[in-house]
């Protein structure tokens, strides 16, 4: 088999310095415009590619940013591929660890740490402030998604109470009375959006339903059977994720009840599954670029400016209304 191209072989074929080639390919400023090109030309001619994991350790920096996200959450599908653009922009690669239903925070985190990532950008974590502080005192840490006021780390977030007030405040808007909110279980991001949910019916004078749930369509699929089974059924429901509000959907096409014709339904993260035709859901936009840019931005002002304080950034989000919601019926 024939050796790998290096970065000498290219040199030669140019006739310049291999650190001539090492500024060219890393678009570094020096060589002239011709030089250049025929730098590019060469490596393209014998298929040089750079041993990426080598020139970092040369130059003692791994430039690598560890995400650990929840594989089972399309928003945070949205949210990686924004945080490689982000950090591809930054001179930073993305180090993926999954959360699975056997693989929990510890492991996940444990696996960037093990890559020598330089910084840790965590996606809704559900890990107490002790921790996030530990994992804090190894690396500079982005929480995603979450309050952590009582963690040394920075924090993104959507305003998320602000954005279930959002979805009350369009419901009530088109007549809605009785409202119910399918909960997404025990973790900070759902306590944040049952708030919210309970302070915006509370302000508008009306009684509060929460539906038992976990982030999951199974969850949505449990919560819509009963709520299509209730005696006095609300006219419209505020499901925690989208997710859930896919599996209320769904129970509720299986048991011949029209959406929204006979009650409205709104999600919250503005995922893929909301845009689908099909599906058509009303849901709450986090804005996953400003999320991941801000996060990148975050980590690498600690890497590269060496900033200590921490920081917290919250965004407003944006309702974006479809076809699953609409004014209750006057029979209802």
């Amino acid at each position: 088999m024939d050796q790998r191209p290096r970065l000498a072989d290219v040199a030669a074929r140019v006739g310049v310095s291999p650190a001539s080639v090492s500024l060219v390919l890393r678009g570094a400023p020096g060589p002239s415009a011709e030089t250049r090109e025929r730098v590019l030309a060469a490596a393209a001619e014998l298929g040089y590619r750079a041993d990426r994991a080598a020139s970092l350790l040369a130059r003692r920096r791994r430039h690598l940013l560890g995400v650990m996200l929840d594989v089972r959450n399309p928003f945070h599908a949205e949210l990686v591929e924004e945080l490689h653009v982000a950090a591809g922009a930054e001179g930073y690669e993305v180090v993926l660890s999954t959360l699975t239903r056997d693989r929990d925070e510890d492991r996940a985190t444990e696996t960037l740490l093990d890559f020598r990532c330089e910084a840790l950008v965590l996606l809704g974590p559900d890990s107490p402030a002790s921790f996030l502080d530990g994992l804090a005192e190894q690396v500079p840490c982005v929480v995603v998604g979450r309050r952590a006021e009582d963690a040394q780390v920075d924090v993104v977030r959507s305003a998320d109470d602000v954005g279930v007030g959002a979805a009350l405040h369009h419901l009530i808007g088109l007549g809605h009375r009785r409202i119910a909110f399918v909960d997404g279980g025990s973790g900070a991001v759902t306590a944040v959006r049952r708030r919210g949910y309970r302070r915006a019916m509370r302000d508008a004078g009306l009684p509060a339903q929460v539906i038992p749930g976990d982030h999951t369509e199974e969850g949505g699929v449990r919560a819509g059977r009963a709520l299509a089974a209730a005696a006095d059924r609300p006219t419209a429901v505020v499901a925690s994720n989208d997710r859930l509000a896919v599996g209320v959907m769904d129970a509720f096409l299986r048991a011949g009840i029209d959406v929204p014709g006979e009650i409205s339904v709104v999600g919250y993260d503005d995922s893929t599954l909301a845009r689908l035709a099909h599906i058509d859901l009303t849901s709450v936009n986090q804005d996953a670029p400003a999320q991941a840019s801000s996060a990148v931005s975050l980590a690498v002002s600690r890497l590269d400016k060496g900033r200590s304080g921490r920081t917290e950034i919250v965004l407003v989000p944006r309702l974006v209304v479809r076809g699953s919601t609409a004014a209750p019926r006057n029979d209802r």
